[in-house]
């Protein structure tokens, strides 16, 4: 963050301007650093008087973490020092919410606080599974390593979220922007166009009779499905927060044809990798898990997660607990897990595992993306035909002479 200052040097003269420090003693020290007696010093936030109003707009960007995590890792495998590698990857940030988080950290540290215990801090930002990582890789001495682990874990994330939104991003726009046309032609140009049939008196066919009560019933009661469908989506974004409801939505998810394959699948790339990652920063297997159960973003698999804990507590292994869910655990995930426990070597296969359904769900998602389009041709042309059938051909029967 930025302090405006006033300060007196050793002659006597007044300086003002402007420091950049991650708290107000950090602005302080660097100020008596360069021989400066401190007569004022004021902080100025960046962060925009819309977003301070507004918390939902102070927010941190995946993406934003991703960048983060892979400076970090470049600058201190480049033997940076970590206070001038957190400065410097702060001084890039253009979010300045993020960017007064990163000073705060790098402050932190300067005061002798450890950088996990800096990120705990900002646990709205930083999740349990990077925190405890890093804590891992400062007790074992190895945080050049793990910042690497968590830079190539942070990318693999983002790419394997964006792959499944961007799959959907391009039908839910096309099928959105199809269902406004179709309501405002239903309110303002289709009830033009049947008055002139109407008018004719002549026998309508069925497809235009469903065209005509359609339109009249959304003149008629628009406002009606309005409020339906925002409050609907309130009401629903409401329960989906609650335990419950998300845990109900978990279920569902899994259970979608053709999406819940693909759902399983990342939730099992995602478990693999985590747990890898966590196991190779020198977690034990039950905090690990522990650990992998939070960040798995899925009730259903987190509870699986948690009964495998349980199941280790008690001397058993995690394979042992899987088994039990074959519904959602495939065979080979529990054969590969067994190989694992069996010869020590669980981290390294759990990396494969992950490697494996990240190709399966790029394969999946890029199969379906092929499929998507001439679906989406098929229903707009019936669309059209429909349109066709109800208004245009009554009207060139009209022209024509046919009635």
């Amino acid at each position: 963050m930025k302090f405006n200052y006033q300060a007196r040097t050793k002659e006597g003269e007044i300086q003002t301007g402007t420091i950049e420090a991650g708290s107000h003693e950090a602005a302080v020290k660097i100020l008596q650093q360069h021989g400066l007696v401190v007569v004022f010093l004021e902080a100025i936030s960046e962060v925009p008087f819309y977003a301070r109003s507004l918390k939902f707009l102070q927010k941190v960007k995946t993406k934003e973490l991703v960048m983060f995590y892979r400076q970090l890792s470049i600058l201190f495998e480049a033997n940076t020092p970590l206070l001038k590698s957190l400065k410097a990857v702060a001084e890039q940030i253009r979010n300045p919410y993020f960017k007064e988080i990163l000073f705060e950290i790098e402050s932190d540290v300067r005061g002798g606080e450890n950088l996990s215990g800096a990120l705990a801090k900002h646990k709205k930002v930083f999740s349990p599974f990077y925190i405890n990582v890093i804590q891992s890789g400062e007790a074992t001495g190895k945080l050049d390593q793990i910042l690497k682990y968590l830079a190539d874990h942070a990318e693999n994330e983002f790419l394997l979220t964006q792959k499944v939104k961007g799959a959907f991003t391009y039908p839910i726009f096309i099928l959105s922007a199809f269902f406004i046309i179709a309501v405002i032609m239903m309110v303002y140009v289709v009830p033009q166009l049947t008055s002139i049939l109407l008018e004719t008196g002549q026998e309508l066919p069925l497809t235009t009779k469903i065209l005509i009560g359609t339109s009249n019933l959304l003149r008629s009661w628009l406002w009606l499905l309005a409020l339906i469908i925002f409050g609907g989506g309130y009401a629903l974004s409401r329960y989906l927060k609650t335990s419950k409801g998300k845990e109900n939505w978990d279920k569902l998810k899994l259970r979608l044809p053709i999406l819940g394959e693909i759902f399983r699948k990342i939730y099992l790339a995602r478990f693999s990798e985590n747990f890898s990652t966590l196991l190779k920063g020198g977690l034990p297997i039950i905090e690990a898990l522990k650990i992998s159960s939070q960040v798995i973003g899925n009730t259903v698999y987190s509870n699986l997660i948690k009964e495998a804990i349980e199941e280790v507590k008690r001397g058993g292994n995690i394979s042992s607990a899987f088994e039990r869910h074959k519904k959602n655990v495939p065979p080979a995930v529990i054969q590969m897990l067994k190989v694992g426990e069996q010869t020590a070597k669980l981290d390294s296969i759990l990396e494969r595992l992950s490697g494996f359904y990240q190709k399966e769900v790029d394969r999946v998602v890029g199969n379906m993306t092929q499929l998507i389009e001439p679906a989406l041709i098929i229903l707009l042309g019936g669309a059209v035909a429909f349109l066709v059938a109800s208004i245009l051909m009554p009207i060139y029967n009209i022209s024509s002479g046919g009635f």
